[in-house]
């Protein structure tokens, strides 16, 4: 492959933009590659870059392309709004027609905000979490990654990791203080805590996908649920990445759990930019213009992103099977990657849900929290990147992300991705063997 284009486009960011990109997983350091790739178009399961290289894609924009790239049903619908205009910063229909389907499908929420970001989403629930209850600290889980808010990336995941470090520069001592942090699965270090701080919040990821994809105990989410309800403390689950992905009602559907509030992402924009955040109406009627709690945005609920989201979500609805057919593509891939593991002789742990996965390259039976993730052989992840990206595979520029299909995945792509895969397992074989 040629990457010319990709490699001048990346010299001439880096005088532009810090890094030469806008978010720092896309820069490719940790896998050793010169450039990024700078991507032209996405069609069905397949991107192309401005080489016109052509690569099947495990990124999905990190999740909200479910349907793959320019599904036809959303495109159609972007197209008629978009001809309308793209922003008003007054009310429209779609928002509300947006909201109507989200506290119909999600158990906890009532009544829903949009804004434009997961990051902003976090960030509301957790001051709204503070209000309702009047307390200041809250308790996030190591490893787990809610955005780049100051109180969330306290000892967060996701590119963080990727960089190899766990906290932020630039967040002050008050914010250290309020932000207690344990590990994810604990649960009796969870009830000893809050029965001994007076906490406003647990905030969660249901199912962690940013320190690698970790596979939740159902019964660490019921402990959560019933210590946070004794203690008065507000459970917000993070489903960003799960909601919508994992299962129509996200994780709390899966599961059957129901948090005091939830934040949403990703899925609900359809591919363009969307947050929200939802839950109990006595809690959410405390963001103003009902009540003192601040929350505001120019582009939150905007016509395309609602719009789109709309559709996204309505052909989900419309087709359940979707879930069952996403989650037997992933295991036919994990199955394999078990097996060519086992072929070659290299180390791995694959975690899985749904429609996402992880390879560990660590010698572990399960990776279950931020301390076995951060034992994964990073060495061998690149050799694993690169040998796919080099013959037309893209997954996630980093061990700590999760790989995600869609259901433009077919059979043919994942044939196709297992003959590569092979290809990586064999050259991690042979290094080891020296």
């Amino acid at each position: 492959m040629v990457f010319k284009n990709s490699i001048d486009l990346y010299k001439k960011a880096l005088n532009l933009i810090p890094g030469g990109v806008n978010s720092p997983v896309r820069a490719f350091k940790s896998v050793n590659r010169e450039a990024p790739i700078f991507v032209k178009k996405g069609q069905g399961a397949r991107i192309y870059d401005e080489d016109d290289n052509e690569y099947i894609d495990y990124i999905c924009s990190w999740g909200p392309l479910i349907l793959g790239h320019n599904h036809p049903k959303v495109i159609e619908e972007v197209k008629k709004i978009i001809e309308n205009g793209s922003s008003y910063g007054l009310p429209t229909k779609y928002e509300v027609d947006l909201a109507e389907l989200i506290v119909e499908i999600v158990p906890s929420i009532e009544k829903v905000r949009l804004t434009t970001s997961g990051t902003e989403a976090t960030m509301s629930a957790v001051r709204l979490a503070r209000a309702y209850t009047g307390r200041n600290k809250i308790l996030k889980f190591e490893g787990c990654y809610h955005g780049h808010s100051d109180a969330l990336l306290v000892k967060s995941g996701s590119g963080l990791l990727t960089d190899g470090y766990q906290d932020s520069n630039g967040i002050t001592d008050g914010v250290l203080k309020d932000t207690l942090t344990l590990g994810f699965g604990d649960l009796e270090k969870v009830e000893n805590l809050l029965r001994n701080e007076e906490v406003a919040c647990v905030i969660v990821e249901p199912i962690p996908a940013n320190m690698g994809l970790i596979e939740t105990h159902k019964e660490f989410l019921q402990g959560l649920r019933r210590i946070t309800e004794e203690t008065k403390t507000v459970l917000i689950f993070d489903e960003v990445i799960s909601g919508f992905r994992l299962a129509l009602g996200g994780a709390q559907e899966f599961f059957g759990i129901t948090p005091d509030l939830t934040t949403l992402g990703k899925i609900i924009g359809g591919g363009y930019p969307v947050g929200a955040f939802g839950g109990k109406r006595e809690i959410m009627d405390l963001v103003a213009p009902v009540g003192r709690v601040y929350h505001a945005g120019t582009l939150s609920g905007n016509p395309i992103a609602s719009k789109a989201g709309f559709a996204t979500i309505s052909y989900l609805k419309e087709n359940p099977s979707i879930y069952k057919e996403l989650a037997e593509n992933t295991n036919y891939l994990v199955d394999n990657v078990e097996k060519l593991a086992e072929k070659y002789g290299v180390d791995v742990c694959v975690n899985s849900m749904g429609s996402l996965f992880t390879i560990f390259f660590v010698d572990l039976e399960k990776v279950e929290n931020l301390e076995d993730s951060l034992k994964a052989n990073t060495e061998n992840f690149s050799i694993y990147f690169n040998t796919m990206l080099d013959n037309g595979i893209v997954v996630p520029p980093s061990q700590f992300e999760a790989h995600f299909l869609s259901i433009a995945h077919t059979k043919k792509e994942l044939d196709r991705t297992l003959e590569v895969m092979e290809m990586a397992f064999k050259k991690i074989g042979e290094k080891n063997a020296k």
